[in-house]
């Protein structure tokens, strides 16, 4: 396949992600700040973004475990992980988040434990639509090409 090919791949790809709502054009802002001079910059940010998420998960699902839940330990961490999505353009992950929240200020643990379970599923799918875009894009650089950007 060469460089064209992959260039048309990937953003057709993106565009899927764009229409499934698992993206908003919070991403395309992202690419656009990826040069040059910082030619990882998009995947650098994803991986944290990864690190990040899974350890608010994790200490979702703790806080949730807990026989006292702390629904303002919970409401913080699920704010933190909106705030990150929002910000690498996460749509479907956001959106969950935000029904999270709700249920956080009602202290409604069935309904925050059913939230994080979307949030879990979310962040799965999330991840590996992510992969699979990092790595046609590491394919198209050491192919010689340059990463298209969305169009919104």
């Amino acid at each position: 396949m060469d460089v064209g090919q992959m260039q048309k791949r990937l953003l057709d790809y993106m565009n899927s992600l764009l229409k499934e709502g698992i993206l908003d054009s919070q991403f395309a802002q992202l690419q656009q700040l990826q040069d040059e001079s910082n030619p990882d910059f998009v995947a650098e940010v994803v991986n944290l973004f990864f690190t990040d998420s899974e350890n608010l998960i994790n200490d979702l699902s703790n806080a949730l475990g807990q026989q006292n839940v702390d629904f303002k330990k919970v409401d913080s961490c699920v704010h933190q992980l909106k705030g990150s999505s929002a910000s690498i353009g996460a749509q479907r992950l956001k959106n969950t988040c935000i029904s999270f929240r709700k249920f956080c200020d009602e202290q409604n643990l069935q309904a925050c434990l059913m939230c994080l379970q979307e949030m879990q599923q979310e962040y799965l799918l999330l991840r590996s639509k992510l992969d699979v875009l990092l790595q046609v894009e590491k394919q198209i650089v050491a192919a010689g090409g340059s990463i298209p950007i969305m169009e919104f």
